[in-house]
């Protein structure tokens, strides 16, 4: 076997693209989406009758809904392809803005639930700010499932699993472009910055019995991939999908419950104070986190000018 058929022996794959065909060949259970995939999907010859769709069948609307019955559009047709769930992204200009995110929310499975979508199928993408986790505590409540993103440091993690939140996406590749910029080092295997943000969340999980999924995100390479084999679910690029399946050697699970379970783990505390602080403290945390709200708002922009010149 290679080794994208082996690490789907440990790990639930999921496609991280917008990209229907690359969904179709690559046969994941889940798929993710984000401003940035589906920007880059609409400028595609192929989708971009999708964004013409949306703009044409709700002319009367506002900018904001279009982008809403897009996003669903896009959900709905990647749903066609996979068994599982689709993740469908929240616009980052509300991240600090807990009533707004949950309006957002609640709009967004409305809509999914109109076109015949439950919404056990759905997963609603929402920064793990502190306002974020709040907004994913009411809407977990009320059977809305949550993927928390943009996520970078263990406090962010403990605070969504405490909150109840479906799912949580650490960002494997950012945390390793933070260090690999400090430092000018390379990091490989084990020694990744990144990979080790994700196995520190996922042994705290599992220590602790947290039922939220671990979904580790963001992948520069293989090696990072490898290293998280045993991880819940991984969501990989259709780049990163198809070196796996172009390579045969052996993938031996990394993560799993027993050794986590097994670890001298303490808790830590994750008061709105406690969370804070310890983001304020980890300054690549803090930076990326910005930085990530900062690149989803440019691309939901241009998504705007798009429909603009549309209409």
């Amino acid at each position: 076997m290679n080794q994208l058929e082996q690490l789907k022996q440990h790990t639930i794959v999921v496609a991280d693209t917008g990209d229907f065909q690359a969904i179709k060949a690559y046969t994941p259970r889940d798929a993710t989406t984000n401003p940035s995939l589906i920007l880059k999907a609409v400028q595609k010859p192929e989708y971009q009758h999708l964004l013409e769709q949306a703009v044409r069948e709700h002319a009367g609307a506002s900018t904001e809904e279009i982008i809403d019955h897009l996003l669903v559009a896009f959900g709905q047709r990647i749903l066609q392809e996979i068994p599982g769930r689709v993740s469908t992204e929240t616009d980052a200009r509300l991240s600090f803005d807990t009533e707004a995110t949950v309006a957002k929310g609640r709009q967004l499975i409305a809509l999914y639930e109109a076109a015949g979508i439950p919404r056990e199928k759905v997963l609603i993408k929402i920064a793990s700010t502190w306002e974020g986790i709040r907004a994913a505590e009411i809407l977990e409540k009320e059977g809305i499932r949550c993927n928390m993103t943009l996520l970078f440091c263990l406090a962010q993690a403990v605070a969504c699993a405490e909150a109840g939140a479906q799912l949580i996406s650490p960002f494997v590749g950012r945390i390793y472009d933070w260090y690999k910029a400090k430092t000018g080092q390379e990091y490989t295997g084990s020694d990744d910055p990144g990979v080790q943000s994700v196995s520190r969340i996922y042994n705290y999980y599992r220590k602790f019995g947290y039922k939220t999924e671990v979904m580790g995100a963001s992948f520069r390479n293989t090696s990072q991939i490898l290293e998280l084999a045993g991880c819940d679910l991984l969501t990989i690029s259709p780049d990163l999908l198809q070196k796996l399946a172009d390579t045969e050697s052996e993938v031996t699970p990394r993560l799993n419950a027993a050794n986590a379970q097994a670890a001298d783990i303490s808790r830590i505390d994750v008061s709105e104070a406690a969370f804070r602080f310890a983001l304020n403290e980890d300054a690549m945390a803090t930076e990326k986190l910005s930085e990530g709200i900062r690149a989803f708002c440019a691309d939901t922009r241009k998504l705007e000018q798009m429909i603009a010149a549309l209409r």
